[in-house]
């Protein structure tokens, strides 16, 4: 009787099993398209909730035939690495800052260039004025833009207090290796960067072999790097750029039908993530004033040599990252901009 019981229940549970396997053949089956997307953002942050809203978005109109699996904190390495990965298949889908768009798409690195975009009005201004110019750069570097974003105002952070530009030369500061555009910035302010992998930022402040950095309000709170500084200068040295990006070669595989369905709600989800990293970067504004560090304005005079140095550091970036023509352009577009839009400055 135990033994015809047992025999039962064994089978009971083969049954169960087969179904279950059944199953998940029909769902793995149902979904033809697995897109391998990898970003250094952490986990919790605007990017990956924003990219799960995303995926989850693309999975029900294309009846589960397509979906992302996210890498998210750096799990696949740094930009640059995940971007080789891509050329080897491994990856497929990824989410860049302007390093990692320098490396693809050069030229729309403009949007980047020191001290040349003031408001997030002339950030959206660029977007849809060369939107066109910057999504075929994506392409002839082997890439389909989904969707660009901010990652945000780029702020001077220090352990020491800085009265005039003439203070920045003591600085050990931070760039990040192999970007360009900050280290052409510095130049022009006299100051001689330190150029380290990101991952090493940290345990440099720590140790002092730097003691200054550049990144963005939420950036310096969510990497804890605003612990080991006193000071913000208040004049951002830029709006830095962010994107998520697809292989072209992975894009040009999907069925028709699917590339509609990424490209359109590619740019939703980057819309809503631009948004959110705006809000949460004034946010993180208040809460660095509230902790304690203190924010130093610039006077009239400062701030024109500040404006001045960025032009230079323009004019040197030309033919290495950007052609002169487009940047004649870009700022053309832009003094036309401002002058339209006075009354809102």
């Amino acid at each position: 009787m135990n033994t015809s019981n047992a025999w039962s229940e064994q089978v009971r549970f083969l049954k169960t099993l087969l179904c279950l396997m059944g199953f998940g053949w029909v769902v793995a089956l149902s979904q033809e398209h697995t897109i391998k997307f990898a970003t250094v953002a952490p986990e919790g942050t605007a990017w990956i909730n924003v990219m799960r809203e995303y995926d989850a978005a693309v999975r029900k109109e294309s009846g589960g035939r397509m979906g992302f699996r996210i890498y998210f904190g750096g799990s696949q390495g740094t930009e640059q690495q995940y971007l080789r990965k891509v050329k080897i298949g491994q990856i497929h889908s990824v989410g860049v800052t302007g390093v990692g768009i320098g490396e693809v798409a050069p030229p729309v690195r403009i949007l980047e260039a020191p001290f040349l975009v003031q408001s997030t009005g002339e950030t959206d201004y660029l977007l849809q004025r060369f939107g066109k110019e910057f999504e075929g750069a994506f392409e002839e570097g082997g890439y389909v833009l989904l969707g660009m974003t901010d990652v945000g105002f780029v702020y001077v952070f220090t352990k020491t207090e800085i009265r005039k530009p003439d203070d920045l030369k003591s600085l050990k500061i931070w760039t990040w290796e192999g970007d360009l555009i900050p280290e052409a910035a510095f130049r022009m302010l006299n100051i001689n960067p330190i150029a380290l992998s990101l991952d090493n930022v940290r345990t440099s402040l720590q140790t002092g072999l730097i003691d200054a950095f550049y990144t963005s309000p939420l950036a310096a709170i969510s990497l804890q790097w605003h612990t080991q500084s006193k000071y913000l200068v208040d004049v951002p040295l830029t709006n830095a750029a962010g994107a998520v990006l697809i292989s072209k070669k992975y894009f040009d595989g999907l069925p028709k039908d699917l590339q509609e369905i990424l490209l359109r709600n590619g740019r939703l989800y980057m819309n809503k993530l631009t948004k959110l990293s705006r809000e949460d970067n004034q946010k993180s504004l208040e809460i660095l004033k509230k902790s304690g560090m203190k924010f130093l304005a610039a006077d009239p005079k400062d701030l024109l040599y500040y404006l001045e140095a960025g032009r230079k550091a323009r004019r040197m970036l030309a033919g290495k990252i950007y052609s002169e023509d487009l940047l004649n352009r870009v700022e053309a577009a832009l003094a036309e901009y401002r002058k339209n839009n006075k009354a809102a400055q």
